[in-house]
């Protein structure tokens, strides 16, 4: 295990304090308490504040409710050997004058002596004064062979109940009925990214509702997962109703995608393909960037993430990193997925005067553009590329950047086309497309469609159907934004046709 190495690299380097991020905090303790025994024959002891330490029955809750006292307890031991001490939740004691002083005292001392402190805390918040003193460690969420081991232990003690559930396990002769060895790898897919304790409770649920582990315990475990968005704050389930047919024109863009729409399966694997890591799209305001977000999920068959970026920027100093981590986790969670970042301009004006924490987190979720493992392909829009920063731009963040330009005459017309043939799919052939195309010079994509809306209003309060007419005159209800400043349109334009950014249209002046 990586994180083990890690450990004890640290503990061979005398360092005192190592604060480790968790959210998994039974099975940390029981991993921890395995590694004193085995690698260190050690001595380990647990403190929480509401039970203290429970060394002996003589000394049982020793500085409950005192984490002053909880450090002098470790100042105060005399073990021979390696000594751990786990102090859970510490995190939120070491504001304190006393607890901090008495942490850098600790870290002087101990060190020669064979102890180490691990503080265990599900966020990640570390004081300035303190952070020279400290090492940080994260412990994974369980590994797929650690879950398959877990869920085989767990369906010793289930018996199945129908279909598929009757076979057994690589072909071995079981004690009693268990479940194919292909249910179980879909079972380990679906729990990637919960802890033991939660999948233990989403297995009992099932044994309870459907009286064993069937096909319904997969989307209970999914009902688990959505529920583990909605605790982040900051990421939000999206359905997916529209392929990229629904989208008109931008057809570079669109070959690119259906080249990749198959790239996180195993074929894909055993050719030797590197997973998509993402795209940048950059362009006007409702040029459909959005959109196209909501397509590729849809395309690939994949669930779609969208993460706000002003919750993420949202509350007290400290919380930012950890909703930062958290989000990570969940995504990475429901691999393969996709995840939409909306206007990650925005990002980089959030938390001015903020004392760093805006340059920490967009330096932590940079890190893990570039680094990332998990299958979660990251389509993040732009709407002012000049106010991201080059380290976001340059190459290994994603795998390509996309200019969405105004659409073109022709890509109006497809796209008068697709919003129509949803409004009238009767009538589509009733509407003039190619004049409607050509009166609509510099609108985009829901500027068009805003037009169509106007003309429908109007019809309706005449009781009647809308026709080309009504929508010519809708146009002029509606401003176009390249209308309003066609410097900066021009100037952009320029830029993108420069050859720095690759076109999602095949480039034309009309």
């Amino acid at each position: 295990m990586q994180f083990i190495q890690k450990l004890n690299t640290f503990i061979e380097a005398g360092f005192p304090l190592i604060y480790v991020y968790c959210i998994d905090e039974e099975r940390l303790e029981y991993v921890l308490r395995r590694y004193s025994n085995e690698s260190l024959n050690g001595t380990l002891y647990s403190w929480d504040f509401e039970s203290g330490y429970n060394i002996n029955p003589n000394k049982t809750n020793w500085a409950r409710q005192n984490p002053l006292r909880a450090l002098e307890f470790i100042d105060s031991q005399t073990n021979v050997g390696s000594t751990i001490f786990i102090l859970k939740d510490f995190h939120k004691f070491m504001k304190d004058v006393s607890i901090s002083r008495k942490l850098k005292n600790l870290s002087r001392s101990i060190s020669l002596q064979g102890k180490t402190i691990i503080i265990v805390s599900s966020e990640m918040s570390i004081p300035s004064e303190l952070r020279n003193f400290v090492a940080f460690l994260e412990f994974p969420l369980p590994t797929r062979e650690e879950l398959k081991s877990e869920l085989r232990s767990v369906l010793e003690f289930c018996s199945p109940t129908s279909g598929e559930l009757d076979y057994i396990f690589d072909n071995e002769e079981p004690l009693k009925p268990l479940i194919s060895s292909t249910f179980l790898d879909t079972l380990t897919q679906a729990c990637q990214g919960l802890t033991f304790n939660r999948i233990r409770r989403v297995l009992l649920r099932s044994i309870l509702k459907y009286s064993g582990i069937t096909d319904e315990t997969v989307e209970l475990i999914l009902e688990e997962k959505r529920e583990l968005i909605k605790q982040t704050e900051i990421l939000e389930f999206w359905p997916t109703d529209q392929g990229l047919d629904s989208i008109g024109g931008l057809e570079i863009l669109k070959d690119w995608l259906r080249k990749r729409s198959n790239s996180f399966s195993e074929q894909a694997r055993n050719y030797g393909l590197d997973k998509p890591r993402g795209l940048l799209l950059v362009g006007f305001q409702g040029t459909g960037k959005s959109l196209i977000s909501k397509a590729i999920a849809n395309e690939w068959k994949l669930p779609l993430l969208r993460l706000d970026v002003g919750r993420l920027f949202a509350g007290i100093v400290g919380e930012s990193e950890s909703r930062l981590r958290e989000m990570i986790r969940v995504a990475e969670s429901l691999e393969p997925c996709v995840l939409w970042i909306d206007e990650l301009d925005k990002a980089f004006k959030y938390g001015s005067g903020d004392g760093g924490t805006t340059n920490r987190i967009l330096s932590t979720f940079l890190t893990w553009l570039a680094e990332k493992k998990a299958s979660v392909f990251v389509v993040a829009t732009a709407n002012n590329i000049e106010t991201l920063p080059l380290e976001v731009i340059r190459k290994g963040r994603f795998d390509e950047i996309f200019f969405i330009s105004l659409p073109t005459n022709e890509e109006r017309k497809q796209i008068f086309k697709v919003h129509l043939s949803s409004f009238r799919p009767d009538k589509l052939e009733t509407y003039d497309l190619d004049l409607l195309a050509k009166e609509t010079k510099d609108f985009s994509g829901a500027e068009i469609r805003q037009s169509i809306i106007e003309a429908m209003y109007t019809a309706f309060q005449e009781k009647r159907d809308f026709t080309t007419k009504d929508i010519i005159k809708g146009l002029d209800d509606v401003v176009p934004l390249a209308r309003v400043n066609p410097k900066k349109v021009k100037n952009l334009y320029t830029w993108a046709i420069s050859g720095r950014i690759r076109l999602a249209s095949y480039y034309n002046k009309n």
